[in-house]
Protein backbone atom coordinates (compact mmCIF):
# COMPACT_ATOMS: atom_id res chain seq x y z
CA UNK A 1 0.00 0.00 0.00
CA UNK A 2 2.56 2.10 1.02
CA UNK A 3 4.38 2.34 -2.89
CA UNK A 4 1.06 2.99 -4.09
CA UNK A 5 0.61 6.11 -2.56
CA UNK A 6 4.00 7.00 -3.51
CA UNK A 7 3.61 6.30 -7.14
CA UNK A 8 0.39 7.95 -6.58
CA UNK A 9 2.39 11.18 -5.10
CA UNK A 10 5.04 11.03 -7.71
CA UNK A 11 2.84 11.52 -10.21
CA UNK A 12 1.21 14.22 -8.86
CA UNK A 13 4.67 16.39 -8.74
CA UNK A 14 7.16 16.97 -6.47
CA UNK A 15 5.02 19.03 -3.42
CA UNK A 16 2.76 15.98 -3.20
CA UNK A 17 5.44 13.40 -3.30
CA UNK A 18 7.42 15.62 -0.71
CA UNK A 19 4.73 15.72 1.53
CA UNK A 20 3.89 11.89 1.38
CA UNK A 21 8.57 11.35 2.70
CA UNK A 22 9.29 8.71 5.45
CA UNK A 23 12.82 10.44 5.11
CA UNK A 24 14.07 13.55 3.98
CA UNK A 25 18.27 14.18 4.63
CA UNK A 26 18.77 17.91 5.33
CA UNK A 27 21.07 20.00 4.78
CA UNK A 28 23.63 18.09 2.70
CA UNK A 29 25.23 18.79 -0.46
CA UNK A 30 22.94 17.47 -3.56
CA UNK A 31 25.61 15.57 -6.09
CA UNK A 32 22.71 14.10 -8.28
CA UNK A 33 25.18 12.65 -10.49
CA UNK A 34 24.31 14.46 -14.00
CA UNK A 35 27.89 16.04 -13.71
CA UNK A 36 26.61 19.57 -12.68
CA UNK A 37 27.75 21.78 -10.00
CA UNK A 38 26.78 20.48 -6.55
CA UNK A 39 24.22 22.29 -4.61
CA UNK A 40 23.64 22.92 -1.11
CA UNK A 41 19.86 21.07 -0.63
CA UNK A 42 18.05 18.14 1.05
CA UNK A 43 16.28 14.90 -0.35
CA UNK A 44 13.36 13.56 0.42
CA UNK A 45 12.53 9.53 -0.18
CA UNK A 46 9.40 7.63 0.01
CA UNK A 47 8.49 4.08 -0.04
CA UNK A 48 11.33 2.78 -2.33
CA UNK A 49 11.74 6.20 -4.87
CA UNK A 50 13.16 9.06 -4.32
CA UNK A 51 10.45 11.79 -3.69
CA UNK A 52 11.67 14.99 -4.21
CA UNK A 53 14.93 16.46 -4.50
CA UNK A 54 15.17 20.39 -3.79
CA UNK A 55 17.02 23.57 -2.59
CA UNK A 56 16.06 25.75 0.32
CA UNK A 57 13.66 24.74 3.40
CA UNK A 58 12.69 20.86 3.13
CA UNK A 59 9.42 19.61 3.19
CA UNK A 60 8.28 18.02 6.53
CA UNK A 61 9.04 14.16 6.89
CA UNK A 62 8.38 11.20 9.19
CA UNK A 63 11.63 11.39 9.80
CA UNK A 64 14.54 14.15 9.10
CA UNK A 65 18.10 13.03 8.84
CA UNK A 66 20.61 16.49 9.49
CA UNK A 67 23.69 15.34 6.94
CA UNK A 68 24.96 19.04 7.39
CA UNK A 69 28.84 18.88 5.93
CA UNK A 70 28.29 15.78 3.94
CA UNK A 71 27.52 14.89 0.33
CA UNK A 72 24.41 12.81 -0.84
CA UNK A 73 24.95 11.30 -3.93
CA UNK A 74 23.40 8.21 -5.99
CA UNK A 75 24.40 4.39 -5.12
CA UNK A 76 27.88 3.66 -6.86
CA UNK A 77 27.91 1.00 -9.55
CA UNK A 78 30.76 -1.87 -9.32
CA UNK A 79 30.53 -2.73 -12.73
CA UNK A 80 32.85 -5.57 -12.21
CA UNK A 81 32.11 -7.46 -8.95
CA UNK A 82 33.47 -10.96 -7.91
CA UNK A 83 30.71 -11.00 -5.08
CA UNK A 84 28.96 -13.90 -6.99
CA UNK A 85 30.07 -16.14 -4.09
CA UNK A 86 30.90 -14.01 -1.12
CA UNK A 87 27.23 -13.02 -0.75
CA UNK A 88 26.66 -16.44 0.02
CA UNK A 89 28.87 -15.62 3.38
CA UNK A 90 27.80 -11.88 4.35
CA UNK A 91 25.05 -10.68 2.14
CA UNK A 92 25.94 -7.31 3.73
CA UNK A 93 28.61 -6.87 0.63
CA UNK A 94 30.55 -4.79 3.65
CA UNK A 95 33.82 -3.75 1.49
CA UNK A 96 31.67 -2.68 -1.23
CA UNK A 97 28.51 -1.23 0.68
CA UNK A 98 31.24 0.66 3.03
CA UNK A 99 32.40 2.60 0.07
CA UNK A 100 28.87 3.61 -1.23
CA UNK A 101 28.16 0.89 -3.58
CA UNK A 102 24.42 -0.18 -4.09
CA UNK A 103 24.89 -2.26 -7.52
CA UNK A 104 26.95 -5.54 -7.71
CA UNK A 105 27.56 -6.37 -11.65
CA UNK A 106 28.73 -9.76 -12.02
CA UNK A 107 29.76 -11.85 -15.34
CA UNK A 108 33.19 -11.08 -16.63
CA UNK A 109 33.39 -13.89 -18.75
CA UNK A 110 31.84 -16.64 -16.46
CA UNK A 111 28.53 -15.97 -14.53
CA UNK A 112 26.78 -18.41 -12.29
CA UNK A 113 24.36 -19.76 -15.21
CA UNK A 114 23.29 -21.27 -17.14
CA UNK A 115 24.49 -24.42 -16.12
CA UNK A 116 24.39 -28.01 -16.68
CA UNK A 117 24.68 -31.28 -14.52
CA UNK A 118 28.65 -31.40 -15.06
CA UNK A 119 29.00 -27.62 -14.67
CA UNK A 120 26.93 -28.07 -10.93
CA UNK A 121 29.27 -30.74 -9.86
CA UNK A 122 32.48 -29.12 -10.84
CA UNK A 123 31.49 -25.39 -8.82
CA UNK A 124 30.51 -28.16 -5.97
CA UNK A 125 34.14 -29.35 -6.34
CA UNK A 126 36.03 -26.11 -6.92
CA UNK A 127 34.73 -24.17 -3.79
CA UNK A 128 37.13 -23.02 -1.43
CA UNK A 129 36.94 -20.90 1.77
CA UNK A 130 33.66 -19.91 0.72
CA UNK A 131 31.05 -23.21 0.51
CA UNK A 132 27.20 -22.79 -0.38
CA UNK A 133 24.72 -25.20 -2.50
CA UNK A 134 24.49 -25.04 -5.79
CA UNK A 135 20.35 -24.77 -6.13
CA UNK A 136 19.76 -23.43 -9.51
CA UNK A 137 20.52 -23.75 -12.97
CA UNK A 138 19.98 -20.81 -14.68
CA UNK A 139 21.20 -17.19 -14.58
CA UNK A 140 17.44 -15.77 -13.03
CA UNK A 141 17.59 -18.42 -10.76
CA UNK A 142 20.70 -17.80 -9.13
CA UNK A 143 20.68 -14.29 -8.86
CA UNK A 144 16.81 -14.91 -7.48
CA UNK A 145 18.75 -16.99 -5.02
CA UNK A 146 20.54 -14.29 -3.72
CA UNK A 147 17.41 -11.90 -3.22
CA UNK A 148 15.15 -14.12 -1.36
CA UNK A 149 18.45 -15.09 0.52
CA UNK A 150 18.52 -11.83 1.75
CA UNK A 151 21.07 -9.17 0.81
CA UNK A 152 21.94 -5.83 1.05
CA UNK A 153 22.93 -4.15 -2.72
CA UNK A 154 21.38 -4.67 -5.68
CA UNK A 155 22.76 -7.22 -7.70
CA UNK A 156 22.69 -7.84 -11.63
CA UNK A 157 24.88 -9.95 -13.99
CA UNK A 158 26.23 -10.85 -17.60
CA UNK A 159 25.79 -14.33 -18.89
CA UNK A 160 29.22 -15.77 -19.40
CA UNK A 161 30.75 -16.49 -22.63
CA UNK A 162 32.84 -18.72 -21.69
CA UNK A 163 29.89 -20.25 -19.52
CA UNK A 164 27.88 -20.87 -22.54
CA UNK A 165 30.24 -21.93 -24.24
CA UNK A 166 31.25 -24.60 -21.38
CA UNK A 167 27.91 -25.69 -21.24
CA UNK A 168 27.89 -26.79 -24.60
CA UNK A 169 31.66 -27.31 -25.75
CA UNK A 170 33.31 -28.08 -22.44
CA UNK A 171 36.51 -26.81 -21.85
CA UNK A 172 39.01 -27.98 -24.92
CA UNK A 173 40.03 -26.27 -27.43
CA UNK A 174 37.50 -27.13 -30.19
CA UNK A 175 35.49 -25.08 -32.53
CA UNK A 176 31.61 -25.02 -32.14
CA UNK A 177 29.44 -26.51 -34.89
CA UNK A 178 25.94 -24.90 -36.25
CA UNK A 179 24.38 -26.52 -33.99
CA UNK A 180 26.25 -26.00 -31.49
CA UNK A 181 26.50 -22.41 -31.75
CA UNK A 182 22.72 -22.36 -32.06
CA UNK A 183 22.19 -23.76 -29.06
CA UNK A 184 24.54 -21.19 -27.44
CA UNK A 185 23.31 -18.25 -28.65
CA UNK A 186 19.93 -19.70 -27.73
CA UNK A 187 21.42 -19.79 -23.99
CA UNK A 188 22.32 -16.07 -24.51
CA UNK A 189 18.90 -15.27 -25.85
CA UNK A 190 17.19 -16.63 -22.57
CA UNK A 191 19.51 -15.49 -20.39
CA UNK A 192 18.80 -11.99 -21.96
CA UNK A 193 15.00 -12.44 -21.85
CA UNK A 194 15.31 -13.74 -18.53
CA UNK A 195 17.40 -9.95 -16.98
CA UNK A 196 20.79 -10.41 -18.04
CA UNK A 197 22.62 -6.74 -19.25
CA UNK A 198 24.58 -8.52 -21.80
CA UNK A 199 27.71 -10.81 -22.92
CA UNK A 200 30.70 -11.05 -21.06
CA UNK A 201 34.13 -12.56 -22.02
CA UNK A 202 37.28 -13.01 -20.82
CA UNK A 203 39.54 -13.51 -23.36
CA UNK A 204 43.25 -14.01 -21.80
CA UNK A 205 41.88 -17.34 -19.81
CA UNK A 206 41.27 -21.01 -21.09
CA UNK A 207 38.37 -22.28 -22.48
CA UNK A 208 37.54 -18.58 -23.21
CA UNK A 209 41.17 -17.81 -25.32
CA UNK A 210 39.56 -20.76 -27.70
CA UNK A 211 36.72 -18.61 -28.78
CA UNK A 212 37.09 -16.82 -32.41
CA UNK A 213 35.85 -13.59 -32.98
CA UNK A 214 33.08 -14.86 -35.29
CA UNK A 215 31.44 -17.23 -32.64
CA UNK A 216 32.07 -13.94 -30.47
CA UNK A 217 30.00 -11.96 -33.09
CA UNK A 218 27.40 -14.75 -32.97
CA UNK A 219 26.50 -14.57 -29.09
CA UNK A 220 26.91 -10.66 -29.41
CA UNK A 221 24.38 -10.24 -31.63
CA UNK A 222 22.37 -12.66 -30.03
CA UNK A 223 22.70 -10.17 -26.74
CA UNK A 224 22.42 -7.27 -28.97
CA UNK A 225 18.73 -8.24 -30.36
CA UNK A 226 17.77 -7.62 -27.00
CA UNK A 227 19.18 -4.58 -26.13
CA UNK A 228 22.61 -5.78 -24.24
CA UNK A 229 25.99 -5.00 -23.84
CA UNK A 230 29.41 -6.89 -25.02
CA UNK A 231 31.79 -6.27 -21.83
CA UNK A 232 35.10 -7.96 -22.45
CA UNK A 233 38.43 -8.74 -20.75
CA UNK A 234 39.90 -8.19 -24.23
CA UNK A 235 42.36 -10.79 -25.37
CA UNK A 236 45.63 -8.52 -24.73
CA UNK A 237 46.73 -5.64 -22.43
CA UNK A 238 49.67 -5.82 -23.06
CA UNK A 239 51.96 -5.98 -26.62
CA UNK A 240 48.96 -6.91 -29.02
CA UNK A 241 46.47 -4.88 -27.19
CA UNK A 242 45.96 -2.76 -30.32
CA UNK A 243 45.05 -5.99 -32.24
CA UNK A 244 42.65 -6.92 -29.26
CA UNK A 245 40.64 -3.88 -28.97
CA UNK A 246 40.06 -3.77 -32.64
CA UNK A 247 38.54 -7.43 -32.30
CA UNK A 248 35.94 -5.91 -29.63
CA UNK A 249 35.34 -2.81 -31.88
CA UNK A 250 34.65 -5.27 -34.71
CA UNK A 251 32.25 -7.67 -32.04
CA UNK A 252 30.55 -4.29 -31.55
CA UNK A 253 30.21 -3.20 -35.31
CA UNK A 254 29.42 -6.60 -36.45
CA UNK A 255 26.74 -7.04 -33.56
CA UNK A 256 24.69 -3.71 -33.60
CA UNK A 257 25.36 -3.25 -30.00
CA UNK A 258 27.58 -1.18 -27.81
CA UNK A 259 31.03 -2.47 -25.73
CA UNK A 260 32.77 -2.17 -23.21
CA UNK A 261 36.41 -2.74 -21.74
CA UNK A 262 36.71 -4.53 -18.76
CA UNK A 263 39.79 -2.61 -16.12
CA UNK A 264 41.18 -0.90 -18.96
CA UNK A 265 45.10 -0.83 -18.75
CA UNK A 266 48.56 -1.22 -20.42
CA UNK A 267 50.24 -4.20 -18.83
CA UNK A 268 54.12 -4.37 -18.21
CA UNK A 269 56.17 -1.78 -18.38
CA UNK A 270 57.18 -2.35 -21.99
CA UNK A 271 53.27 -1.66 -22.89
CA UNK A 272 52.99 1.52 -20.48
CA UNK A 273 54.09 3.99 -23.22
CA UNK A 274 51.14 3.07 -25.69
CA UNK A 275 47.92 4.69 -23.58
CA UNK A 276 48.15 7.48 -25.89
CA UNK A 277 47.35 4.91 -29.07
CA UNK A 278 44.86 3.46 -27.24
CA UNK A 279 42.65 6.27 -26.00
CA UNK A 280 42.97 7.20 -29.61
CA UNK A 281 41.87 3.76 -30.60
CA UNK A 282 38.69 3.75 -28.45
CA UNK A 283 37.95 7.56 -29.30
CA UNK A 284 38.22 6.63 -32.92
CA UNK A 285 35.89 3.96 -32.91
CA UNK A 286 33.70 6.30 -30.57
CA UNK A 287 33.68 9.34 -33.37
CA UNK A 288 32.29 6.82 -36.19
CA UNK A 289 29.39 6.19 -34.11
CA UNK A 290 30.15 3.27 -31.75
CA UNK A 291 29.43 3.09 -27.89
CA UNK A 292 32.58 1.78 -27.02
CA UNK A 293 33.76 2.29 -23.27
CA UNK A 294 35.77 1.07 -20.37
CA UNK A 295 36.30 0.48 -16.70
CA UNK A 296 39.02 0.38 -14.59
CA UNK A 297 40.18 -0.41 -10.56
CA UNK A 298 42.93 2.28 -9.24
CA UNK A 299 45.88 0.41 -8.73
CA UNK A 300 49.26 -0.66 -10.19
CA UNK A 301 48.61 -4.09 -9.82
CA UNK A 302 46.32 -6.55 -11.16
CA UNK A 303 44.80 -9.96 -9.56
CA UNK A 304 43.99 -12.99 -11.11
CA UNK A 305 45.66 -16.49 -10.92
CA UNK A 306 48.75 -18.48 -11.46
CA UNK A 307 47.32 -19.61 -14.84
CA UNK A 308 47.70 -16.60 -16.33
CA UNK A 309 51.38 -17.47 -16.50
CA UNK A 310 51.38 -20.72 -18.30
CA UNK A 311 50.92 -21.53 -21.88
CA UNK A 312 46.85 -21.40 -22.50
CA UNK A 313 47.23 -25.19 -24.44
CA UNK A 314 48.42 -26.98 -21.69
CA UNK A 315 45.26 -25.53 -19.51
CA UNK A 316 42.56 -27.09 -22.04
CA UNK A 317 39.76 -29.56 -20.70
CA UNK A 318 40.19 -27.88 -17.50
CA UNK A 319 41.81 -27.85 -13.68
CA UNK A 320 41.95 -31.38 -13.00
CA UNK A 321 43.34 -32.19 -17.17
CA UNK A 322 45.75 -29.01 -16.53
CA UNK A 323 47.32 -30.75 -13.29
CA UNK A 324 47.77 -34.14 -14.85
CA UNK A 325 49.86 -32.98 -17.57
CA UNK A 326 51.33 -30.58 -15.45
CA UNK A 327 53.31 -33.79 -13.53
CA UNK A 328 53.73 -35.28 -16.67
CA UNK A 329 57.94 -34.99 -16.88
CA UNK A 330 58.27 -33.96 -20.63
CA UNK A 331 55.63 -31.79 -20.82
CA UNK A 332 56.41 -29.89 -17.57
CA UNK A 333 59.47 -28.96 -19.42
CA UNK A 334 57.75 -27.31 -22.87
CA UNK A 335 55.42 -25.63 -20.22
CA UNK A 336 59.01 -24.16 -18.67
CA UNK A 337 60.68 -23.46 -21.74
CA UNK A 338 57.24 -21.39 -22.81
CA UNK A 339 56.82 -19.57 -19.23
CA UNK A 340 60.38 -18.53 -19.64
CA UNK A 341 59.54 -17.53 -23.44
CA UNK A 342 55.78 -17.10 -24.24
CA UNK A 343 54.10 -17.98 -27.49
CA UNK A 344 53.05 -14.96 -29.68
CA UNK A 345 50.01 -13.68 -28.63
CA UNK A 346 49.85 -14.88 -25.40
CA UNK A 347 49.31 -13.65 -22.49
CA UNK A 348 51.76 -14.39 -19.64
CA UNK A 349 51.78 -12.28 -16.42
CA UNK A 350 55.12 -12.97 -14.25
CA UNK A 351 56.75 -11.97 -17.56
CA UNK A 352 55.14 -9.04 -17.93
CA UNK A 353 55.65 -8.18 -13.95
CA UNK A 354 59.22 -8.73 -14.92
CA UNK A 355 60.28 -10.42 -11.71
CA UNK A 356 58.95 -12.85 -9.21
CA UNK A 357 59.15 -10.09 -6.57
CA UNK A 358 56.30 -8.46 -8.22
CA UNK A 359 53.59 -11.38 -8.17
CA UNK A 360 52.51 -11.62 -4.33
CA UNK A 361 50.13 -15.11 -3.48
CA UNK A 362 46.60 -14.02 -2.49
CA UNK A 363 45.22 -17.45 -1.90
CA UNK A 364 45.18 -20.82 -1.55
CA UNK A 365 42.62 -24.05 -1.34
CA UNK A 366 45.36 -26.52 0.48
CA UNK A 367 45.26 -25.91 4.22
CA UNK A 368 48.85 -26.90 4.13
CA UNK A 369 49.92 -24.14 1.48
CA UNK A 370 47.94 -20.99 3.83
CA UNK A 371 50.73 -19.76 5.47
CA UNK A 372 52.06 -18.78 1.68
CA UNK A 373 49.34 -16.16 1.53
CA UNK A 374 51.00 -12.67 1.54
CA UNK A 375 54.48 -13.98 0.53
CA UNK A 376 55.98 -13.25 -3.28
CA UNK A 377 56.56 -15.63 -5.70
CA UNK A 378 60.09 -15.13 -5.31
CA UNK A 379 60.04 -15.45 -1.39
CA UNK A 380 58.49 -18.58 -1.66
CA UNK A 381 60.62 -20.08 -4.52
CA UNK A 382 63.63 -18.71 -2.45
CA UNK A 383 62.47 -21.13 0.67
CA UNK A 384 61.94 -23.54 -1.40
CA UNK A 385 65.00 -23.45 -4.02
CA UNK A 386 63.39 -23.72 -6.83
CA UNK A 387 62.97 -21.57 -9.80
CA UNK A 388 60.16 -18.47 -9.76
CA UNK A 389 58.32 -20.66 -12.66
CA UNK A 390 59.07 -24.47 -11.00
CA UNK A 391 57.61 -23.05 -8.07
CA UNK A 392 54.13 -21.81 -9.94
CA UNK A 393 54.00 -24.84 -11.59
CA UNK A 394 54.31 -26.90 -8.18
CA UNK A 395 51.83 -24.85 -6.00
CA UNK A 396 49.19 -25.18 -8.67
CA UNK A 397 49.86 -29.38 -8.60
CA UNK A 398 49.98 -28.97 -4.71
CA UNK A 399 46.38 -26.54 -4.39
CA UNK A 400 44.70 -28.31 -7.40
CA UNK A 401 43.80 -24.31 -8.35
CA UNK A 402 44.91 -21.86 -10.39
CA UNK A 403 46.11 -19.70 -6.63
CA UNK A 404 45.15 -16.62 -6.08
CA UNK A 405 47.63 -14.09 -7.25
CA UNK A 406 48.44 -10.24 -7.75
CA UNK A 407 50.70 -9.30 -10.24
CA UNK A 408 52.61 -5.48 -10.52
CA UNK A 409 51.80 -4.41 -13.81
CA UNK A 410 50.75 -0.82 -14.39
CA UNK A 411 52.04 2.86 -14.01
CA UNK A 412 50.44 4.91 -11.65
CA UNK A 413 50.51 8.02 -13.98
CA UNK A 414 48.42 6.05 -16.47
CA UNK A 415 46.45 4.85 -13.99
CA UNK A 416 45.66 8.53 -13.19
CA UNK A 417 45.18 9.91 -16.72
CA UNK A 418 42.24 7.07 -17.16
CA UNK A 419 40.47 8.33 -14.03
CA UNK A 420 39.55 11.33 -16.42
CA UNK A 421 38.51 9.69 -18.80
CA UNK A 422 34.89 10.55 -20.02
CA UNK A 423 33.65 7.22 -21.11
CA UNK A 424 35.43 5.39 -18.33
CA UNK A 425 33.58 3.86 -15.28
CA UNK A 426 34.63 1.88 -12.14
CA UNK A 427 34.89 -1.86 -10.70
CA UNK A 428 36.65 -3.36 -8.06
CA UNK A 429 37.56 -6.69 -9.96
CA UNK A 430 36.75 -8.31 -6.49
CA UNK A 431 34.80 -10.00 -3.95
CA UNK A 432 32.58 -8.30 -1.50
CA UNK A 433 33.78 -9.34 1.73
CA UNK A 434 34.88 -8.67 5.45
CA UNK A 435 37.73 -9.22 7.56
CA UNK A 436 36.06 -12.03 9.87
CA UNK A 437 34.97 -15.66 9.08
CA UNK A 438 36.43 -17.38 5.88
CA UNK A 439 37.56 -14.43 4.37
CA UNK A 440 40.78 -14.21 6.97
CA UNK A 441 41.53 -17.90 5.32
CA UNK A 442 42.85 -16.08 2.36
CA UNK A 443 44.64 -12.91 1.79
CA UNK A 444 42.68 -10.42 -0.98
CA UNK A 445 43.93 -7.36 -3.36
CA UNK A 446 42.68 -3.79 -1.49
CA UNK A 447 40.84 -2.70 -3.90
CA UNK A 448 38.24 -5.11 -2.42
CA UNK A 449 38.45 -2.69 -0.06
CA UNK A 450 39.22 0.55 -1.34
CA UNK A 451 38.89 0.59 -5.18
CA UNK A 452 35.42 3.14 -4.83
CA UNK A 453 36.80 5.28 -1.96
CA UNK A 454 40.17 5.46 -3.85
CA UNK A 455 38.58 7.48 -6.30
CA UNK A 456 37.17 10.00 -4.06
CA UNK A 457 39.63 10.15 -1.60
CA UNK A 458 42.84 10.19 -3.60
CA UNK A 459 42.39 11.28 -7.34
CA UNK A 460 39.31 13.62 -6.19
CA UNK A 461 40.51 15.32 -3.23
CA UNK A 462 43.63 15.04 -2.78
CA UNK A 463 45.12 15.15 -6.32
CA UNK A 464 42.20 17.15 -8.03
CA UNK A 465 42.14 14.91 -11.33
CA UNK A 466 38.66 15.17 -11.79
CA UNK A 467 35.91 17.14 -9.58
CA UNK A 468 33.85 15.79 -7.35
CA UNK A 469 30.45 16.02 -9.21
CA UNK A 470 32.54 14.59 -12.32
CA UNK A 471 33.38 11.37 -10.56
CA UNK A 472 30.32 10.49 -9.06
CA UNK A 473 28.71 10.70 -12.51
CA UNK A 474 31.74 8.31 -13.33
CA UNK A 475 30.76 6.15 -10.20
CA UNK A 476 26.89 6.05 -10.81
CA UNK A 477 24.90 8.06 -13.69
CA UNK A 478 27.81 6.54 -16.35
CA UNK A 479 27.54 3.35 -15.73
CA UNK A 480 23.63 2.85 -15.28
CA UNK A 481 23.23 4.16 -18.51
CA UNK A 482 25.70 2.11 -20.18
CA UNK A 483 23.87 -1.08 -18.84
CA UNK A 484 20.25 0.43 -19.84
CA UNK A 485 18.97 1.21 -16.90
CA UNK A 486 16.39 3.72 -16.30
CA UNK A 487 15.69 4.44 -12.81
CA UNK A 488 19.27 4.15 -10.88
CA UNK A 489 21.91 6.39 -10.85
CA UNK A 490 21.15 9.70 -10.59
CA UNK A 491 19.27 11.49 -7.81
CA UNK A 492 16.15 12.02 -9.95
CA UNK A 493 12.61 12.47 -8.90
CA UNK A 494 11.00 8.97 -9.20
CA UNK A 495 13.91 7.21 -9.69
CA UNK A 496 15.38 3.90 -6.87
CA UNK A 497 16.73 5.20 -4.19
CA UNK A 498 19.42 3.97 -4.27
CA UNK A 499 21.50 7.11 -2.12
CA UNK A 500 25.07 7.34 -0.53
CA UNK A 501 25.88 10.14 2.30
CA UNK A 502 29.52 10.31 2.46
CA UNK A 503 31.93 13.23 3.73
CA UNK A 504 34.46 14.42 0.65
CA UNK A 505 36.85 15.72 3.58
CA UNK A 506 37.23 12.50 4.80
CA UNK A 507 36.39 9.73 2.73
CA UNK A 508 39.47 7.69 1.97
CA UNK A 509 40.86 3.55 1.35
CA UNK A 510 42.95 2.20 3.91
CA UNK A 511 43.14 -1.16 2.10
CA UNK A 512 47.17 -1.48 1.54
CA UNK A 513 48.57 -4.87 -0.18
CA UNK A 514 50.24 -5.32 3.03
CA UNK A 515 47.26 -5.28 4.74
CA UNK A 516 44.58 -5.34 2.55
CA UNK A 517 41.21 -6.86 4.76
CA UNK A 518 40.47 -2.53 6.07
CA UNK A 519 37.62 -1.13 5.40
CA UNK A 520 36.86 2.27 3.82
CA UNK A 521 36.48 5.32 5.78
CA UNK A 522 34.07 8.26 5.19
CA UNK A 523 30.86 6.63 4.38
CA UNK A 524 28.01 7.52 6.44
CA UNK A 525 25.24 6.39 5.38
CA UNK A 526 23.97 3.74 2.72
CA UNK A 527 20.27 3.71 1.29
CA UNK A 528 19.25 0.90 -0.99
CA UNK A 529 15.96 0.84 -2.32
CA UNK A 530 14.52 3.27 0.45
CA UNK A 531 16.43 1.05 2.72
CA UNK A 532 18.65 2.23 5.38
CA UNK A 533 21.55 -0.35 4.99
CA UNK A 534 24.56 1.58 6.41
CA UNK A 535 23.68 3.96 9.11
CA UNK A 536 26.29 6.22 10.75
CA UNK A 537 28.77 3.62 9.36
CA UNK A 538 27.65 0.72 10.36
CA UNK A 539 25.43 -2.10 8.45
CA UNK A 540 22.07 -2.65 9.70
CA UNK A 541 21.97 -5.87 9.06
CA UNK A 542 18.68 -4.98 6.21
CA UNK A 543 18.61 -7.13 3.26
CA UNK A 544 16.81 -4.25 0.93
CA UNK A 545 18.61 -5.82 -2.30
CA UNK A 546 16.89 -6.78 -5.32
CA UNK A 547 17.71 -8.19 -8.67
CA UNK A 548 18.12 -5.22 -11.42
CA UNK A 549 17.05 -6.53 -14.80
CA UNK A 550 18.39 -5.94 -18.37
CA UNK A 551 16.46 -4.10 -20.92
CA UNK A 552 15.98 -7.47 -22.72
CA UNK A 553 13.83 -8.80 -20.17
CA UNK A 554 10.61 -10.22 -20.74
CA UNK A 555 10.96 -9.44 -24.38
CA UNK A 556 13.93 -11.29 -25.97
CA UNK A 557 12.55 -14.04 -27.71
CA UNK A 558 13.85 -17.23 -26.67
Amino acid sequence: MRRSITLIALLLGTSAAAASADLVLTNGLIVDGSGGAPYAGWLAIAGDRIAAVGRGAPPAAARTLDVKGQAIAPGFVNMLSWATESLFVDGRAQSDLRQGVTLEVMGEGWSMGPLNPAMKAEMLRSQGDVRFPVTWTTLAEYLATLEKRGIAPNVASFVGATTVRVHELGEDDVDPTPEQLARMTSLVRQAMHEGAMGLGSSLIYAPAFYAETPELIALAKASAACGGMYISHIRSESETIDRAIAELVEIARASGGPAEIYHLKQSGRDNWGKLDAVIAQIEAARAQGLRITADMYTYVAGATGLDASMPLWVQAGGTEKWIERLRDPAIRQRVLAEMRAPPAGETNLLRGAGSADKVLLLGFRNPALKPLSGKTLAEVAAMRGTSPEDTAIDLVIEDGTRVGTAYFLMDEANVRRQVALPWLSFGSDAEAQAPEGPFLLSSTHPRAYGNFARVLGKYVREEKVIPLQEAVRKLAALPADNLGIKDRGRLVTGHFADVVVFDPATIADRATFEKPQVFATGVAQVFVNGVQVLKDGEPTGAAAGRVVNGPGTGRCPG
